[in-house]
């Protein structure tokens, strides 16, 4: 039987709050079972990038990376973003390592072909180092990636964060049983978005098709269930979707995807 790990991604509003921040990272520390922490920075980004005079270029709510842009996101999401997190976990003693993907080889990518946009420095992944990454686990290490990739080159990426988690699940299944957490503000999938409470509680690819169609998924969950279906096609045991509280034992109001 393959150990358990858990790979659990952290939303940019929670890390934008101190306070959701400070119950996100107690009830991280207390999970068990191996894990790895994968976070973004986006909007730590605009902030600074404002008080820097460097404007944000988004279109279709992701951001155009260019050379200027990618020593902000480099500054923010590998320095200030990923060290005030693993200062914090250490503090609640759990040993965290911070990382990019271009330490140890961990996560490889290329720059996204220019089609109808180019999003500059944005990085899609080719693989990850499973190898590497479980090495480190192995020694008591809890890894803390930032949203970042390299190319082998010398290019380090700009990549999605849920991309990333997706795929650091994928990777590390040959070795683990996975399961993936996407954690932000909301309690899970919303049947209602007024409703905080309106969680859907299970959905399989049968009941996902029939949330689309009804445009109950829409907008900027798309791109999130992408991810999510993607990792269960690809060996992942499952991926809950919902905020602080899905990781403490006894909750229940979060949303669970399987095949």
């Amino acid at each position: 039987m393959k150990p358990k790990l858990a790979i659990v991604k952290i939303g940019g509003n929670v890390i934008e709050n101190k306070t959701e921040l400070a119950k996100f990272l107690s009830s991280f520390s207390l999970m068990a079972e191996p894990k790895i922490l994968v976070h973004g920075g986006g909007k730590l980004a605009t902030e600074l990038g404002k008080k820097l005079g460097i404007a944000s270029k988004m279109v279709g709510g992701r951001r155009i990376t260019d050379a200027q842009s990618l020593e902000l996101i480099t500054m923010v999401y590998a320095g200030l973003a990923n060290k005030n997190i693993v200062a914090q976990l250490q503090a609640k003693h759990c040993n965290a390592i911070g990382l990019s993907g271009a330490d140890g080889n961990s996560i490889q990518a290329h720059k996204r072909p220019v089609k109808e946009i180019d999003f500059g420095f944005v990085g899609d992944i080719d693989g990850v180092n499973e190898e590497t990454i479980s090495n480190l686990l192995k020694v008591g290490f809890v890894p803390v990636f930032c949203a970042m990739s390299h190319d082998g080159k010398g290019q380090l990426l700009n990549t999605n964060a849920d991309t990333i988690a997706s795929e650091i699940a994928i990777g590390m299944s040959n070795e683990y049983e996975t399961t993936l957490y996407y954690c932000f503000e909301k309690k899970g999938v919303l049947l209602d978005v007024e409703n905080d409470d309106s969680v859907v509680k299970h959905i399989n690819s049968e009941t996902y098709q029939e949330l689309l169609e009804k445009k109950i998924i829409a907008d900027g969950m798309l791109p999130k269930m992408h991810n999510c279906f993607h990792a269960l096609n690809n060996n992942v045991q499952k991926v809950c979707i919902g905020d602080v509280s899905m990781l403490a034992t006894k909750s229940t109001l979060f949303t669970t995807l399987t095949l």
